[in-house]
């Protein structure tokens, strides 16, 4: 199951992952692909502060992954420099956060660590300041998170 949204500025974005917070349960996991620049940790800020997290969310240069407390503990993994994608598997990801929600950009850097069943949010630019995202549900449970985050408000996509 996939959904498309538009959004139209930055600020535009992290209210979609402000919606999306909260519907989110401990052992979550959301993959955040995209380019640099297209939308991504404006996303996981959304996220972060409908999770009532009350540090700000970032991409750090250095850091593979960030820790944040909120209604859920947030493990933000950034995978953008990383050198080796069995760095990845030494981090446990998916174990250590199975109690909270697993917020991963670049997971096209090390595909074969990212669990089976995830929410997968696909940025794409195209504006300035507009943006395409897509949801895609791998697993049941995201399935029912997409039919859930689009009967809450009764709000529809914009237009693909």
């Amino acid at each position: 199951m996939t959904q498309t949204f538009v959004s139209l500025s930055p600020a535009e974005t992290r209210r979609l992952g402000r919606r999306l917070a909260g519907l989110l349960r401990p052992g979550d996991v959301l993959l955040l692909q995209g380019e640099l620049g297209a939308g991504k940790t404006c996303f996981a800020q959304g996220i972060g502060a409908g999770l009532r997290v009350k540090e700000a969310v970032k991409s750090s240069s250095f850091v593979l992954v960030n820790e944040y407390s909120g209604r859920l503990h947030v493990y933000h993994a950034d995978l953008f420099r990383l050198e080796d994608p069995r760095e990845v598997f030494e981090l446990g990801l998916e174990e250590n956060a199975a109690e909270g929600l697993l917020l991963v950009e670049w997971p096209d850097r090390a595909p074969q660590e990212m669990p089976p069943d995830h929410l997968l949010v696909r940025f794409e630019a195209t504006g300035d300041r507009s943006r395409r995202i897509a949801f895609e549900s791998h697993g049941e449970r995201y399935e029912a998170l997409l039919r859930d985050f689009e009967s809450q408000s009764g709000e529809k996509p914009r237009a693909r």
